[in-house]
């Protein structure tokens, strides 16, 4: 199975410039995208992260132009969409796929009808429009209940038939806005993993619109945080899990990982650990535990593990680690200074 591509390899295939939208709210004017600059690189995964009222779904919308900017342009494959007439939209809302948090199926048609829908719309004969969505529900993995109605299936089985379906059209761009929230833990691993696949074997290019940073490290490249209505942060999944430069970042990456101690969690490790607690941040370079060991032994302080953990993200390590490091205070400051010679992130625990 393929998708077309519409723009060179490695290229942008959405250009976000310099936008903002506004709606007028009883009277008042609500910014909810606020001069946002974005670009979605072709056959990547880029997470769009932000909590309630950030602005991600806004900004989804403008995307495909269900909603058109006060200000600013959106282009996919080279093509301003906020420019295109109804005609010209419809179709260049073909290579746009879409999934939804609430799945947005046809109860009255079958599986196969729903996901077979946009072939119909869009032209496409009977026995290229039965090919396809006897293909694509082998992909989801939902052949068996091609005949089958939505109020017959489970949540995560109705999205995979909204993946289906927002594949009909073999488009190189799919928009996913909140498409685990209503799920289950185990079901939302089914759908994230149905995601990647979606990106790793088909080529297309996906931005998920999420408030969960457990997504945005399964089958994310590269994520935006969104704040607000701007963007405040960009970056590869990795480093901003690692290296998070602004507050939201900071706040996301710690409800993700659960490395470093919580104020109540610091509070409860204060009353059974006297001496300093410093935070060591974990990165996949070799033999890092041994160069943390070693500055403490060498600066003759006792370090006692009390909090961290590690983990993998794109296949990398990464995570924290809190000691209570105990001895006098110039050979604590030995230690710090060592570790922050060779690179190491050490933050103190207040």
């Amino acid at each position: 199975m393929t998708t077309s591509s519409t723009t060179a390899p490695g290229g942008a295939l959405v250009e976000i410039e310099g936008v903002t939208k506004r709606f007028q709210r009883g009277g008042s004017s609500v910014t909810a995208v606020d001069d946002v600059t974005l670009s979605v690189r072709r056959g990547e995964v880029l997470a769009v992260i932000g909590y309630s009222g950030a602005g991600k779904s806004t900004l989804v919308r403008l995307v495909n132009a269900l909603e058109l900017p006060t200000s600013g342009s959106v282009r996919v494959g080279g093509q301003d969409v906020t420019r295109l007439g109804e005609k010209e939209l419809r179709a260049a809302r073909t290579g746009i796929g879409m999934i939804f948090q609430q799945f947005n199926l046809l109860s009255s048609r079958t599986v196969a009808e729903n996901v077979a829908y946009p072939l119909r719309v869009a032209g496409v004969g009977k026995v290229e429009r039965e090919r396809r969505t006897a293909e694509l529900l082998d992909f989801v993995g939902l052949l068996e209940r091609a005949h089958a109605h939505p109020e017959q299936l489970s949540g995560g089985q109705k999205q995979r038939v909204g993946i289906a379906r927002a594949l009909a059209t073999s488009p190189p761009l799919l928009l996913a806005d909140e498409a685990t929230s209503a799920l289950d833990p185990e079901t939302t691993e089914e759908v994230l993993t149905l995601l990647r696949r979606v990106n790793t074997e088909l080529g297309v290019t996906v931005m998920l619109i999420t408030h969960e940073m457990e997504a945005v490290r399964r089958v994310a490249d590269r994520v935006a945080v969104m704040e607000r209505g701007r963007v405040v942060e960009v970056g590869d999944v990795y480093d901003v899990f690692t290296d998070p430069q602004t507050p939201a970042a900071q706040r996301f990456v710690r409800s993700a990982t659960h490395d470093r101690p919580s104020a109540e969690a610091l509070a409860r490790l204060r009353e059974h650990h006297p001496g300093r607690l410093v935070t060591v941040r974990v990165d996949d370079r070799p033999r890092l535990q041994q160069v943390i060991d070693g500055a403490f032994r060498d600066a003759g302080v006792t370090a006692e593990l009390v909090f961290g953990g590690v983990g993998e993200i794109k296949e990398r390590r990464a995570g924290s680690l809190t000691y209570e490091l105990s001895g006098d205070a110039a050979g604590v400051e030995r230690a710090l200074t060592a570790l922050r010679a060779q690179d190491v992130v050490v933050e103190e625990e207040v």
